[in-house]
């Protein structure tokens, strides 16, 4: 896929045409968005999973054996697996070229934060919900 083609620039908006910086004598650090992307990916569903548990065995010592928060629990692993999967095919379907390209930095950035906040406010923000929902509703 070429950096100018309609589907990169339709998945990258912000991408702008980068010549390659001339070579500096030193060896040049691999960069690739793709490997990157994965490692922050894994490295978030490890957070995410603790934080899961971690909240989710919270609300069920606090709870009085209502049924709440297990379908917190299962709503909260069906919504990180599309998220995850979507970042994921972003990232891959970037050739070697594109995968290597710096001018993706910002990119990259905006998506880390966007899958670390989803993976650290996911848990808190749905347990909450159910935990109020539970209140509304006993």
């Amino acid at each position: 896929m070429d950096s100018n083609s309609p589907k990169a620039s339709a998945a990258f908006p912000d991408r702008k045409a980068h010549e390659p910086a001339p070579a500096s004598g030193r060896p040049a650090a691999t960069l690739d968005w793709r490997r990157r992307m994965s490692d922050h990916i894994a490295y978030a569903l490890l957070v995410y999973t603790a934080l899961q548990i971690f909240v989710t065995i919270g609300a069920l010592k606090a709870g009085e054996g209502s049924l709440l928060p297990y379908f917190a629990l299962i709503v909260l692993v069906l919504a990180i697996i599309p998220a995850c999967r979507r970042f994921e095919a972003r990232w891959n379907s970037l050739t070697d070229r594109e995968a290597r390209d710096p001018a993706l930095a910002p990119a990259c950035r905006r998506d880390c934060l966007l899958l670390w906040g989803i993976a650290i406010g996911l848990p808190f923000a749905l347990t909450g919900l159910f935990k109020v929902l539970g209140l509304l509703f006993a």
